[in-house]
């Protein structure tokens, strides 16, 4: 019986030294979480995001119930813009603390940054609901209004929480920037001074501070700022950035390339410092240092827009037709036109093929593209290609037969029949210069407008109804651009400014007409993620391609048969009818786009009756009672044209401005 006893309370003892030691386990699994946590929240302070990541993953791996750790992860990840995965910890901390206003709001800045608005309109009303005068939800409000496009409501909406708390420095630095955004450079400054005199010892006013002053083209006044931003937060990097960019816009390259090499020795990932080191040794005359120097910035982001289009740009300015290094770099693009190829994206790789030969124009890929061009159904165009790599001597036997072929094919073709040459005949109508201002800037790039007019141009060089005129891209003012418009008897000119943020790209382009100075229309085109240069010019392109009417020439006149330079490839078709107006009695309008001329100028019309890749051919039908049509005269109105809202259509959602915004949570 005691052996019984003994033997029970040995099982007992056991028991609770088993507990006991469960216990005492949980116990110091719970410090050790909390300890991750603290280290964790000290991270953040010090803004060091990624360390306070790893505190809060562990702590979250010692207790997966912390709602703590998984709020500041949500803070963390929306910090870095990782925010498809802050929008996953900010729903788990929900769960752990549900009813945490801080925690909804943080979802809603969490949906606007994602572009999910729709979706950030149900959180944003749950906090107002509850508390009407919350400031982060009044703050998430008027962020969504910004991404909607609606700056103006959300100016209403921060100078109603302004007035019932004045000293808020979030509020004013907002309040400023949404201000200039708008072009109100003088309430801007209203604002940003109040909050420089209310939190004079908070680096992050200063820093925006030194944003709206190189906004406004105060540069030397921006440097200042910035300075005074780096005297309260040594290594601040945006400030550095910041004050790099400005040295280089003043001109002094020197200062912003040793600026440049203190940010790579910070963070050798630093693409954005690597393409301003570059564009800035291209300024001080060392071009091969320039070119190691983005080669280097696109061996880090090969994405990277604007160090491929600085890069290029050397090249073909610096480097001879035949050399090697253009043809490897023409690779890459030879290399994404078969890319997009594959997924018949053809326009796309049509234009990735002209990227390439434009910098090297042996390359023997200009096969493929005229290989395209004939899938598309252009083959006096697949002629002419295969004729000149035929004239290089990289014709096979393969090649010589297609052009013999085609020869024989294009016997019968309309400029056959009438005798004429498409190659020679094929010209513009309109000519456009496009300019960018110096005094405009970008966020990230540098030089950023001057890009993409670059690209604006090159890509309008391909338009078989705009000329883009060869001038000057950086004009000093619109009076410069203006003048150079005029002098070089432009119709029109095209001046591109451009907003960007880490992921997103706006592109605007304002038309003037040459004559006056007048407005014409305005462009807007916003693109995100990959390749969103190039597709935001393209965007640009077309609506400047759809906006001005069609316009030909009738080359050649035969009894009543005529010939114009416009056919298939510019969207003539059979049966279209045309205006025959005389030629030189037309005159653009004085603003606005279009032309103006009287009926009396109007002498016949012109039906389509044969529609050819490069020219059209059909009846002309004289007005009135003498026969007043000759070549040379001009053809006018395509009926079946979209219409374009010169207005630019709505007002795109400014990405810098979001991107700023964002960064003052």
């Amino acid at each position: 019986m005691k052996i019984g006893i003994t033997k029970s309370l040995s099982f007992l003892i056991v028991i609770l030294a088993l507990g006991t030691h469960q216990v005492q386990a949980q116990v110091n699994t719970q410090a050790g979480a909390q300890a991750q946590y603290e280290r964790g929240q000290a991270a953040m302070i010090h803004e060091d995001w990624f360390g306070a990541v790893e505190y809060f993953l562990e702590c979250w791996r010692l207790n997966s119930a912390h709602a703590g750790a998984a709020a500041s992860l949500a803070e963390c990840y929306y910090e870095l813009g990782i925010f498809d995965q802050a929008l996953i910890w900010v729903r788990r901390a929900r769960v752990l603390a549900r009813g945490n206003i801080s925690l909804i709001n943080l979802e809603a800045f969490t949906l606007i940054a994602l572009g999910h608005l729709e979706e950030a309109r149900v959180p944003i009303s749950e906090v107002l609901a509850r508390e009407p005068n919350n400031r982060e939800a009044l703050f998430a409000q008027a962020e969504l209004d910004i991404a909607l496009g609606r700056t103006g409501d959300a100016v209403i909406r921060y100078r109603d929480a302004a007035r019932r708390f004045p000293d808020d420095r979030r509020l004013l630095i907002s309040l400023a920037l949404v201000l200039g955004s708008l072009g109100n450079t003088e309430d801007a400054r209203l604002y940003i001074d109040r909050a420089l005199l209310q939190h004079s010892g908070d680096y992050r006013v200063y820093y925006y501070a030194a944003y709206l002053a190189s906004r406004d083209g105060r540069l030397s006044e921006g440097i200042g700022f910035a300075e005074d931003a780096l005297h309260f937060r040594p290594g601040f990097v945006p400030a550095i950035s910041l004050m790099a960019s400005l040295h280089y816009r003043l001109g002094h390259y020197d200062e912003a390339i040793r600026i440049c090499d203190q940010l790579i020795g910070m963070n050798r990932n630093d693409s954005q410092a690597w393409y301003l080191k570059g564009i800035a040794l291209t300024q001080v005359g060392r071009p091969d240092e320039a070119m190691a120097i983005l080669s280097t910035a696109l061996t880090i982001t090969p994405e990277n827009e604007f160090s491929r289009m600085a890069l290029e740009e050397l090249l073909l300015s610096e480097t001879r037709l035949e050399d090697p290094v253009r043809a490897r770099w023409a690779a890459w693009n030879f290399n994404r036109a078969r890319e997009f190829r594959s997924q018949n994206l053809l326009d796309q790789a049509l234009f990735e093929y002209r990227r390439g030969l434009r910098l090297y124009p042996y390359a023997p890929e200009r096969r493929e593209y005229a290989e395209l061009l004939r899938l598309q159904g252009y083959p006096a165009r697949y002629f002419e290609e295969i004729r000149f790599l035929q004239s290089l001597g990289m014709a096979d036997q393969a090649l010589n037969d297609a052009v013999e072929s085609y020869n024989a094919l294009l016997s019968t073709a309309l400029f056959r029949r009438w005798g004429v040459d498409p190659v020679m005949i094929t010209r513009p109508h309109w000519k456009v210069a496009v300019f960018a201002l110096d005094t405009q800037t970008a966020f990230i790039h540098a030089d950023a407008a001057l890009r993409a007019s670059s690209f604006i141009r090159d890509l309008l060089v391909h338009d078989r109804n705009i000329g883009p005129m060869d001038l000057e891209l950086v004009q000093t003012s619109f009076a410069s651009a203006f003048r150079t418009a005029r002098e070089a008897e432009a119709d029109y000119f095209l001046i591109v400014s451009v907003a960007e943020n880490e992921l997103d790209i706006s592109i605007t382009g304002d038309l003037y007409v040459a004559r006056t100075g007048a407005a014409a229309a305005s462009f807007r085109a916003f693109r995100t993620g990959m390749d969103r240069l190039r597709f935001a010019s393209r965007g640009i392109v077309n609506d400047l391609s759809r906006a001005l009417p069609f316009r030909a020439e009738l080359l050649l006149r035969r009894q009543n048969q005529g010939l114009i330079d416009k056919g298939r490839a510019d969207g003539v078709q059979e049966g279209m009818e045309f205006d025959v107006v005389q030629r030189g009695r037309t005159q653009l309008q004085n603003e606005g786009i279009g032309l103006i001329y009287s009926p009396e100028e109007v002498v016949g019309r012109f039906i389509v009756e044969s529609a050819d890749e490069e020219v059209s051919a059909g009846e002309l039908i004289r007005q009135g009672f003498f026969d007043r049509i000759s070549s040379g005269d001009e053809i006018f109105i395509f009926p079946a044209q979209e219409q374009v809202d010169p207005r630019g259509g709505p007002i795109p959602a400014d990405p810098e401005l979001r991107a700023l915004l964002r960064t003052l949570r």
